[in-house]
């Protein structure tokens, strides 16, 4: 994919190498599984797997060695919350992604691990046209009885980029308070 080839050929003519991936980016639409076409059920996919994928494969020319890859899943791939069938299925495919890549990866020095995210405090939850309502029925719904920080999920990726988890490839760390538990 042409983005992706650029994004690749910016970082080897700016800094040459790289050491750590962080794909954080993607997109939340929840729907019944009736109200969803094939254009939508493409767009998730394309943003939440396809995007990540080629740009991992952009990337392996400039990996350094060793280098990590930390890919942002979702709890919605381990539990049946309603109306999220496809952006599960998403980020279900990027967890497998992370499993099987950090076998086929590692012997080039890069381990790639996951996290997946429960409800984290950022504007997503006004895009979905959430208020202060439902963020307090979803707070309930939690057994830590509050939404994750930002910084929280940011010192997990921070963690499995650092030399500090030199020997964790292939692994999930679930940061959602709980709510995958109950």
């Amino acid at each position: 994919m042409p983005g992706q080839s650029k994004v690749a050929e910016t970082i080897r003519q700016e800094f040459g190498r790289l050491d750590i991936l962080f794909l954080n980016a993607g997109i939340v639409e929840m729907a019944p599984l009736e109200a969803w076409d094939e254009s939508a059920f493409d767009r998730s996919f394309n943003i939440n797997f396809k995007g990540p994928f080629f740009l991992i494969k952009a990337l392996l020319p400039v990996f350094n060695n060793p280098a990590s890859i930390v890919l942002m899943t979702s709890i919605n791939s381990h539990i049946g919350m309603p109306n999220s069938s496809v952006y599960g299925a998403t980020k279900g495919a990027l967890l497998s992604l992370a499993r099987t890549l950090s076998g086929e990866l590692i012997s080039r020095g890069i381990r790639v691990n996951a996290l997946s995210g429960g409800p984290i405090a950022t504007s997503l939850y006004q895009k979905l046209g959430m208020g202060d309502t439902e963020l307090k029925a979803l707070e309930s719904q939690i057994p830590a009885k509050r939404l994750g920080k930002p910084s929280e999920v940011a010192k997990a990726a921070v963690f499995f980029a650092s030399d500090e988890s030199a020997f964790t490839v292939g692994s999930e760390l679930v940061i959602d308070g709980g709510m995958s538990n109950i």
